[in-house]
């Protein structure tokens, strides 16, 4: 489903990966669509706050368990 800020990626939101390891989060993201760029992020790690409609940041927690709803954006 799109969004305002992002009406044409299709579904932008993966709330099913939570949980999980994050390299296999990525890999379904990019499966689903290969034209987003998908990052793989320790919580904590400081990030650019800018809007990019093709870019989803995969957060995880030290053990590489996804513990952010990955959304594009």
């Amino acid at each position: 489903m799109a969004t305002q800020w992002c009406p044409y990626i299709g579904k932008n939101s993966w709330p099913e990966l939570l949980g999980t390891n994050g390299d296999y989060a990525a890999s379904v993201i990019k499966g689903e669509n290969s034209s987003l760029q998908v990052n793989v992020i320790l919580v904590g790690t400081p990030v650019n706050p800018d809007l990019r409609c093709d870019r989803v940041r995969v957060w995880v927690d030290e053990s590489r368990l996804v513990v952010k709803n990955p959304t594009a954006g």
